[in-house]
């Protein structure tokens, strides 16, 4: 490993181990650089001067996100698909009731990942849906509906059976989607993060220190009341649209996987 790369390492295990409120991790993160700085006959104020010097330390920030306008049809799945991206990339989320806007509350780096990824994805999921429904293999499912009639001045209630609706058809196949695509990522972020815990000393803690601070961030900054409604499962089933979605999802092009937050964040090797 260069010096510019091991100095820039201890610096940064430095300002996590000055940052953090709590002092067991502090001291963890004091010692993990203190042995770095050992091994490498590396004074630790040297390290600290150059970190400081060579880069800006990146704080969370909060982004606006459009999922669209109001009224418009779709927005719920549509949200759950930059949800799950957000959630694999350690970024987190507000969202209005009408399902149009996103606030997002992470590092910038990881907040551009999400928006790249949804920006792709979004387009594969609206694509693979409308295919799928001019297939017309949902056509064959059918759902059961309470319907009410009035009948000598009151109401009765019928159970009735009926086939499943475009618009059910497609809210099922997308939230399926965006539900595999969640499960997909997670799977990646974990298998980068133990890489790099692996090959990097003190990845792990810096990673927690990461969370952490985006979470502190969080709390401090959202002014969220209530919860929003639209991660409810649809009203009306179709397990064939579920089953295709889930399917399409596995299928679809990631383009960038979750990553480990950038420089001054990320260990370098």
């Amino acid at each position: 490993m260069s010096s510019d790369k091991m100095l820039t390492r201890i610096g940064g295990l430095l300002r996590q181990a000055e940052s953090t409120d709590n002092a067991h991790e502090a001291d963890a993160f004091l010692a993990a650089a203190q042995r770095l700085a050992t091994a490498a006959s590396v004074d630790l104020a040297v390290a600290r001067a150059h970190a400081g010097a060579k880069e800006r330390r990146a704080t969370p920030v909060q982004r606006l996100v459009t999922i669209g306008e109001v009224g418009k049809k779709g927005l719920r799945t549509y949200a759950q698909l930059f949800l799950a991206i957000a959630a694999a990339n350690d970024v987190q989320c507000d969202i209005t009731a009408t399902s149009t806007v996103i606030f997002a509350y992470g590092f910038a780096d990881d907040i551009d990942v999400c928006e790249a990824l949804y920006s792709s994805l979004l387009v594969q999921m609206v694509r693979a849906s409308d295919a799928y429904l001019r297939s017309g293999t949902y056509r064959s499912e059918s759902t059961v509906r309470t319907v009410i009639e009035r009948r000598g001045g009151r109401d009765v209630r019928t159970r009735v059976r009926k086939p499943i609706a475009p618009v059910t058809a497609r809210l099922n196949f997308q939230s399926a989607f965006a539900a595999r695509i969640g499960a997909r990522l997670a799977e990646t972020k974990q298998e980068i993060e133990k890489d790099a815990e692996s090959s990097s000393p003190g990845t792990e803690l810096v990673l927690r220190g990461k969370a952490v601070e985006v979470r502190d961030f969080y709390r401090s900054t959202s002014q969220a009341r209530g919860s929003w409604r639209g991660n409810r499962a649809p009203s009306a089933r179709s397990t064939d649209a579920q089953r295709a979605g889930d399917k399409a999802g596995r299928a679809a092009r990631l383009g960038t996987a979750p990553e480990l937050p950038s420089s001054p964040r990320r260990l370098e090797k």
